[in-house]
C-alpha cells in the first residue's frame, strides 16, 4: 500500500531528544548503528568528503546522533580525509549522557589495519580523549612505535567485524560513521541493526564508494523503515534491522 507523506502542520523536531527518546538494545552484544549522507545516485562523497553533501539538518541530526553511542568506530581513511578531531561533546549533549549513566562524550575507537595513521593528525590531538586504535597482528611495528601513548591500542588476532566487536562488547550502542568499506563488513556479518541516512537532494555521479562499499551480500539484509523526517532540502530516514 502506498501513502503520501505530508509534513503539513506537524511539529518540528529537536533531533537531540528524539534520538535519545529511541530504544537501543541487543540481548548478547552491542547494538550497531550506522549514519551515512548520501545523494540520490547513492554516492557518499562529494569532492572527497562526505561532509560536503550535508547541510544544517544533516549536522543537527549528526551531531544528536554522536550523543547516543559509548563508542563511535571509524575507519582510518575516513579519519583523514574527513580531518577527524577528538570527539568532544557540548554541555547539552554531556549532561544528557550523564543523565542516562554515561560517559559525558563516547570512545572514538579507529579500525586501520594498514596503520597508515599519522600521529601529527587532529584526531591525537588531546590526551583528555585518546581514541582508541584497532589493527591486527601484521600492524606495521614502526608505526604503532610512532603513535606512542596519543593513543590506545588493541592488536586484534583477526581483524574483521565480529572480532571488532567483540572488543568493544562493553559497550551498548556503537555507532559506525564510515567508511564505506567497514560499513559493509558489518552489513555482510549481520551486525547491522539500524541505519539512520541522509539524502541530499543531489545528482554527482563520479566514482564514490556506495553506502556498502563490497561486493554483493547474499542474501541482501533486509530492514524497514521506522521514520521519515523532512529538512529544509534533506530527507533523513531511520531504518531497522527486519
Amino acid at each position: 500500500m502506498l501513502r503520501r507523506l505530508t509534513l503539513e502542520g506537524q511539529d518540528r523536531i529537536v533531533p537531540l531528544d528524539l534520538v535519545m527518546e529511541d530504544e537501543r538494545s541487543h540481548p548478547d552484544r552491542p547494538w550497531v548503528l550506522l549514519n551515512f549522507v548520501i545523494s540520490i545516485d547513492g554516492a557518499t562523497a562529494l569532492d572527497g568528503q562526505s561532509t560536503k553533501l550535508g547541510d544544517e539538518d544533516d549536522l543537527a541530526m549528526f551531531q544528536a546522533l554522536r550523543a547516543v553511542p559509548d563508542v563511535i568506530l571509524v575507519g582510518a581513511t575516513t579519519v583523514k580525509v574527513e580531518n577527524y578531531r577528538p570527539v568532544v561533546l557540548d554541555q547539552q549533549r554531556q549532561s544528557r549522557r550523564v543523565e542516562r549513566g554515561q560517559d559525558a562524550a563516547p570512545k572514538l575507537a579507529i579500525v586501520s589495519g594498514t596503520m597508515s595513521l599519522d600521529v601529527e593528525q587532529r584526531v591525537f590531538s588531546d590526551q583528555d580523549h585518546k581514541p582508541l586504535i584497532i589493527t591486527g597482528i601484521n600492524a606495521n611495528s614502526g608505526r604503532l612505535a610512532l603513535i606512542g601513548d596519543a593513543a590506545d591500542v588493541a592488536i586484534l588476532e583477526d581483524l574483521n567485524a565480529r572480532t571488532i566487536l567483540d572488543r568493544l562488547s562493553s559497550a551498548k550502542v556503537v555507532l559506525i560513521e564510515g567508511g564505506p568499506s567497514l560499513a559493509g563488513q558489518f552489513v555482510a556479518a549481520g551486525l547491522v541493526d539500524e541505519l539512520n541516512v541522509t539524502i541530499a537532494p543531489v545528482l554527482v555521479g563520479g566514482a564514490s564508494d556506495r553506502l556498502v562499499g563490497m561486493a554483493a551480500i547474499t542474501p541482501p539484509a533486509d530492514m524497514k523503515l521506522d521514520r521519515a523526517l523532512q529538512g529544509e532540502r534533506m530527507l533523513i530516514l531511520r531504518y531497522l534491522k527486519n
